[in-house]
């Protein structure tokens, strides 16, 4: 075990400052961001030169995986994972899969999709909850990387798609509030809580709180390990015992993907210590570069099992390889759109709206106002076009305007103005314009910009039904107009 050398990994100082010993990270999706953005800008330029041409060489194949090989140690992806990968996908591009396909442009970029998804594990590798209850989850990690936030997540995230009773239990005596802090975590997502205190052995408190979940018949114990700002050989033979007394059926380690490769090397020491069963990369809906992702299960062996992707309790996300692929390379990840959908969409309300434009009624403010807060439970209008099959091809012009400042301010004009406002925009003029205009921050042009493309939805809501419309409308996104009604 080279557990001297990873005593040496010091997490970079610009990361610890930025997070805090345990804080809880604020998500970018306001600025459009994802850790994919940029490597999968650059690939989708690579591959739309490649795109435009009748056939292939393996002159224009080199040059096209240069830009690839750029891309990926651009994205912090670790050098040998870049070499392994690039070989691997130069082997099936000169062959004949490719050269003699009718398409071979696409055909690269099929072979580029299918090898990111055998990098990043080929398939989901779900948590083992088949062994007898309470199943046990050690969660570990270092400080600063959303662990405690993290374990919340994981029990809402099993409470609500599994159907799972949960306990969680933090075994972290060191830091400040630690215990604490779980408690409140708990609360917010109706997880049962074991208290612990500072003055407690770590294996002492897990001990109790396996014997607590037998005796109240949970299905799942979380517990929540202490964290350090690196690794060292003390934190490690606390874990190791704490493991050993509960024999956990899975052990999870909890990193942050803003530290690039660091994640990396950080999960694979900890590897060495305990036997992780997989990994769970937080804070990646930031403007990180993606390397963590690439690389952590070619180099660690262990799979991804979930990404952070937010702030918000419930934004923890199975990872999926095949559509994180399919995300990069701008074709959309409409599976996982479908579940966001069927989970947080109101359908009592979206079948009252659909009933009421199809009676004729008409389509108002206030209906418009309910369109935005549900995108917002599904993340935003950026994270739905993230989604979408084909937005690749949409302008960066009009990409970038995309952002929940907008929802936000939509929402807020619409809250400024009377119900009789909101049924009737008819009504809306000068000095009504400027009062709401006051009352929700805005200036007298958003209201203006926000009646207008109101106006604009309107009409498409009354066209639904006409194929011919929506081509219209799919053919003014693609020349950088924007969709009708949207804040963008």
């Amino acid at each position: 075990m080279r557990l001297k050398m990873a005593a040496r990994i010091q997490i970079r100082d610009n990361w610890v400052s930025k997070s805090g010993a345990g804080s809880h990270y604020a998500g970018s999706n306001s600025e459009c961001k994802s850790m994919f953005n940029n490597l999968g800008d650059r690939l989708k330029q690579t591959f739309k030169s490649l795109s435009g041409r009748g056939r292939l060489t393996e002159d224009n194949i080199k040059d096209a995986l240069r830009e690839v090989r750029i891309a990926l140690l651009e994205a912090d992806v670790a050098l040998p994972v870049v070499r392994s990968f690039i070989e691997r996908v130069r082997e099936r591009a000169v062959g004949k899969e490719v050269l003699d396909s009718l398409q071979p442009g696409q055909a690269v970029v099929k072979v580029v999709h299918d090898e990111l998804v055998v990098l990043m594990g080929s398939h989901n590798d779900s948590l083992n909850l088949s062994a007898r209850p309470p199943v046990v989850i050690l969660v570990a990690g270092l400080q600063g990387a959303g662990k405690t936030t993290t374990v919340g997540k994981l029990a809402l995230f099993l409470q609500e798609r599994q159907k799972k009773s949960v306990m969680v239990v933090s075994a972290d005596v060191y830091r400040p509030a630690a215990i604490d802090q779980l408690q409140r975590v708990a609360e917010s997502v109706g997880a049962e809580f074991f208290p612990s205190s500072a003055n407690q052995n770590p294996v002492d408190i897990a001990r109790a709180a396996q014997a607590e979940a037998v005796r109240l018949s949970k299905d799942v114990l979380i517990v929540d390990t202490a964290g350090r700002l690196h690794i060292d050989s003390d934190l490690m033979d606390e874990v190791r015992k704490v493991h050993a007394a509960v024999d956990p059926v899975e052990t999870l380690f909890v990193v942050d993907s803003m530290t690039g490769q660091d994640a990396v090397v950080s999960a694979k020491a900890f590897d060495e210590a305990l036997p992780l069963t997989g990994v769970i990369l937080t804070k990646t809906d930031g403007d990180a570069r993606g390397g963590a992702a690439l690389s952590l299960r070619e180099v660690t062996g262990k799979p991804i099992k979930f990404l952070g992707i937010g702030e918000a309790m419930d934004a923890l996300e199975a990872f999926h390889p095949e559509r994180v692929a399919s995300r990069i390379l701008g074709m959309g990840d409409v599976l996982t759109l479908v579940e966001e959908i069927e989970r947080k969409v109101d359908h009592d309300k979206a079948q009252k709206l659909a009933a009421k434009v199809k009676k004729g009624k008409g389509f108002d403010l206030e209906d418009f106002r309910e369109q935005m807060l549900q995108m917002e439970q599904m993340g935003g209008l950026a994270s739905l076009v993230d989604k979408l099959p084909g937005m690749g091809k949409v302008p960066n012009s009009v990409l970038n305007q995309i952002g929940d400042k907008q929802t936000r301010q939509v929402v807020a004009i619409i809250n400024s103005m009377t119900p009789h406002e909101r049924s009737f925009p008819a009504v809306i003029r000068g000095s009504r314009k400027k009062r709401i205009a006051k009352g929700s921050g805005t200036e007298v042009q958003d209201v203006n910009r926000l009646l207008k493309q109101f106006s604009q939805m309107q009409k498409m809501m009354k066209k639904m039904g006409n194929k011919k419309s929506m081509m219209r409308m799919m053919g003014q996104m693609r020349k950088g107009g924007g969709m009708p009604g949207m804040p963008f």
